[in-house]
């Protein structure tokens, strides 16, 4: 495997000039970012088992089925997109001036910014290192990456794989802690690309202001799960685990909690202890299919979750048995937390699922506006007017309906968050546009009514009135 490194913090100005000089000395036209892309795409299809192998020996353990989805093929996948639409995005758009301004004509023509940064999270490393890259790379742009500290040698894979596709040139890679990452987020880039915790977003944000960046900021929050009373449990319970225990629970959109009709409750929770065991079997530590936590201190921070809910009197269900030496923290259900429960004051990130009973779904709705609006909301119900209902009268990031995290995947949907849980968006049209400038052009007309809007504007009174009227 690679070896991890750290980029010294007086290097980053200097890598960023460079990345800047070569962009403003050869823009990427459509050809070049087409074969750039398509590099990236083969460079890395050949290298996805090192890829799974090296980011479970990240985390420690981590099922490679799930690295080769969720870092795997949502990269192929956004790449594909990419290149499918590339030259429909990058063709300039007319749009119509009004009868005021004729015979005068109008553009929009997206235009590459410059220099991108990005900044990446440690849950999936790759994917949301390299979609953004890819988007970057799509609205001809160069790119600048920080990944993660917390996978070094993730971090460095990366390193490796795209000095291999891209010139030091056009795409570089920084690696290192806190300090690395602090000095990243200032430098002036003309677009930086924020994937974390909303509390390091918020400091992302600080140190961008100094240079007016524009960001897209992609963080996280208390994304609910609303089960209606006509939707079958199992299949509830099903899908909900998928999105609650995919990746540990390490996922900035894995449902949070979930709200439920107190008559079915335990049903649910019988339901989601069914699905444990079908999925895991009966020692966790025997799957292959069960991740491990990241690193000691988030093991810890779940593990002080569980016991507040215990020293508060709350019902604890562990669904297997924990190994804190290798950090395998099991799926486990705590029931009825009050917001004193400190499970309930932050993005739990990991396999502690509180569910909460209502009596209704117009107390569910109310849960759910009383807080923060969230990154991803997950209504089950086949009824499809209470589903429209729930979407009416809430509002998140993204929605899957009937399902969890999918709309994540669907390359042609933005992605991104509402206030405290983002800023802006990505993905397909929508992280091409964010990446690009959308350029209005106005063209003249050899002759054209303003030339008479000057003073003594009493010889255009007659087209004064005229525009005006």
């Amino acid at each position: 495997m690679d070896t991890p490194v750290t980029t010294p913090v007086s290097a980053l100005q200097p890598t960023l000039a460079r990345l800047r000089g070569a962009w403003q000395a050869r823009r990427p036209d459509h050809a070049q970012r087409r074969a750039d892309l398509l590099r990236l795409r083969e460079a890395l299809k050949g290298r996805l088992d090192e890829m799974a192998q090296t980011i479970a020996a990240d985390f420690g353990h981590r099922s490679p089925h799930e690295s080769r989805i969720a870092d795997g093929m949502t990269v192929l996948n956004e790449i594909d997109h990419l290149c499918r639409h590339l030259r429909r995005w990058m063709t300039p758009r007319r749009v119509g001036v009004g009868w005021r301004f004729w015979p005068a004509r109008a553009e929009i023509r997206p235009e590459p910014l410059g220099v991108v940064g990005v900044i990446a999270p440690w849950n999936y490393p790759v994917n949301l290192a390299l979609i953004p890259l890819a988007t970057a790379i799509a609205a001809g742009n160069h790119v600048f990456l920080k990944p993660s500290e917390h996978t070094p040698r993730t971090s460095a894979f990366l390193r490796t794989l795209l000095a291999e596709v891209f010139p030091e040139d056009r795409v570089a890679v920084a690696e290192g802690g806190a300090e690395v990452a602090a000095a990243f987020s200032a430098l002036p880039f003309d677009h930086l690309v924020f994937t974390g915790s909303t509390a390091v977003g918020r400091r992302v944000m600080a140190a961008a202001a100094a240079n007016l960046t524009p960001l897209t900021l992609e963080l996280g929050g208390k994304s609910p799960a609303i089960v209606c009373d006509d939707y079958p449990l199992q299949r509830a319970a099903a899908r909900l685990a998928t999105g609650k225990w995919f990746n540990g629970g390490q996922t900035c959109i894995a449902p949070d909690y979930v709200l439920v009709g107190a008559g079915r409750r335990d049903a649910l929770v019988q339901a989601l202890r069914d699905q444990v065991r079908a999925r895991y079997g009966e020692d966790l530590a025997a799957s292959g299919d069960y991740s491990r936590i990241i690193n000691d201190a988030q093991y810890a921070r779940l593990q002080g979750h569980v016991d507040d809910a215990r020293a508060r009197g709350l019902e604890v269900v562990v669904l297997g048995a924990a190994d804190p030496a290798q950090r395998l923290f099991p799926p486990t259900l705590i029931l009825e937390p009050g917001e004193d429960a400190t499970v309930m004051q932050e993005e739990i990130f990991g396999p502690v699922f509180p569910i909460l009973s209502v009596g209704s779904l117009d107390q569910a709705i109310a849960y759910v506006n009383a807080r923060d609006r969230p990154l991803a909301l997950y209504p089950f119900s086949h009824e499809r007017a209470r589903v429209e209902r729930i979407l009416r009268e809430t509002l998140a990031g993204g929605v899957s309906v009937n399902d969890t995290l999918f709309h994540f995947a669907i390359s042609s949907l933005p992605f991104g968050g509402v206030g405290p849980s983002g800023m802006g968006a990505y993905h397909s049209r929508t992280g091409f546009d964010a990446m690009s400038k959308q350029l209005p052009i106005l063209w003249q007309a050899r002759r054209t009514g303003g030339d008479l809007l000057r003073p003594p504007y009493r010889k255009a009174q007659w087209l004064i009135d005229l525009i005006v009227r």
